[in-house]
Formats: C-alpha cells, sequence, structure tokens
C-alpha cells in the first residue's frame, strides 16, 4: 500500500501544471495555444518573458527532486532501487499526461534534470552541460532536449556502470525523444524554432 500511494503521489506532484498556472494567472493566457502548444518553461516564456520561463523550469525540476526524495524517504528499507526509479518515471508521466489538463502536457526535461539532481548528481551534471553547450551552438532547445537524452545512458554507464541505471535512463531518454516526435519532424524540415541567446530565450521547446 505504502508503494502504490507512493507512485499515486509522484503522479500528482509531476501533474501539476507550472507553466499553464503561471501564464494563466499572470497573463490571463492559456500557454498551449502559443507557440509550440507546449505545457513547458520554454513556450511559458514565450507567453511570460525568460525570467517567468526559468521560475517554471525551476518548479518542473522540483517535481522530480521531489519525487525521487519522497520515495527514498518514505520507502520501506531493504527494496529494490527500480521502486524509486518507477517514482521518478511516474513524476514524469504526470508531467506529460496530466491528469489536470486532460492528459496533455510537457514533455519532461525539467523534470527529468530535478530526478538526475536528486539521484545521480554527477550524471546531472554531465547532462547539463551537454544540454547547455548544444543550446548555445545550435539554439535549438528540442535538439538540446534529445541529444541529451540519447547520451544519457552513455553517461550512466561510464560515469556510475549501474545496469539497473542504465535502463532506466533509456526509460527517460524514451521519454523524451517520443515527447519530442513533432520537433523532430520539424527540425529534418528545417522548420524548427530557435531560441535567442542569450536570455531573452522565446524559442525553441523544454
Amino acid at each position: 500500500m505504502t508503494i502504490l500511494m507512493i507512485l499515486i503521489l509522484s503522479y500528482f506532484l509531476g501533474a501539476i501544471p507550472f507553466a499553464y498556472i503561471f501564464t494563466y494567472l499572470l497573463t490571463g493566457k492559456d500557454v498551449r495555444k502559443y507557440g509550440s502548444g507546449n505545457v513547458g518553461a520554454t513556450n511559458a516564456s514565450r507567453v511570460m518573458g525568460f525570467k517567468y520561463g526559468l521560475i517554471v523550469a525551476g518548479l518542473d525540476l522540483l517535481k522530480g527532486f521531489i519525487a525521487v526524495l519522497i520515495a527514498q524517504t518514505l520507502l520501506p528499507a531493504g527494496l529494490p532501487d527500480y521502486f524509486t526509479f518507477l517514482a521518478a518515471l511516474m513524476a514524469i508521466i504526470g508531467h506529460n499526461w496530466s491528469v489536470f489538463l486532460r492528459f496533455s502536457g510537457g514533455k519532461g526535461v525539467a523534470t527529468t534534470f530535478g530526478i538526475l539532481l536528486k539521484l545521480i548528481p554527477v550524471v546531472f551534471i554531465g547532462y547539463a552541460i551537454i544540454w547547455l553547450v548544444t543550446v548555445i551552438l545550435t539554439k535549438y532547445v528540442s535538439l538540446a532536449s534529445i541529444i541529451g537524452a540519447l547520451a544519457l545512458p552513455v553517461l550512466i554507464y561510464y560515469l556510475k556502470g549501474d545496469l539497473s541505471l542504465v535502463v532506466f535512463s533509456l526509460a527517460l531518454a524514451g521519454f523524451i525523444v517520443i515527447r519530442h516526435h513533432s520537433n523532430i519532424r520539424r527540425l529534418l524540415q528545417g522548420r524548427e524554432n530557435r531560441m535567442d541567446w542569450p536570455p531573452g530565450a522565446k524559442k525553441g521547446d523544454l
């Protein structure tokens, strides 16, 4: 019962749509009707500006961080790590398919950052460097998210060498790549939006 409650709590924590909430409260607009239609930090920054987009990103990151923290704190001692991994994935699922938005949502990148920060800090640093360098060089947030996701299992393999973490990272990467299917299509067609850099970020997809 404890495990089930933690999984449910992780889902509902992930499902809190901060991009939608902040955009609506501050502007009266529905973030889903602008830009990519994504309920995430970069699309929120299109409507509210970079500063508020950054706040949304931080809150979405916290969802992943807190989900792992709750699982590590409340799960019975001696359980395999994959129950913590499952709680983390439930937070991603909640973010991507929020019950509060009729199962629409974001793409899970910021929430994945939060999961990695709490669970594997050294991998978080490597993942963040890859993401940031790609954004700076290409000005495509979506491409940075996809490349970071594809690099994640390799990072974990070389930095941690833990097979269970590698399998977990494949699931995280799979969610990110699948949710970016429309971005991949636009990238291949040369129609993907770029973001402004330095910030002033208005384009891309986090």
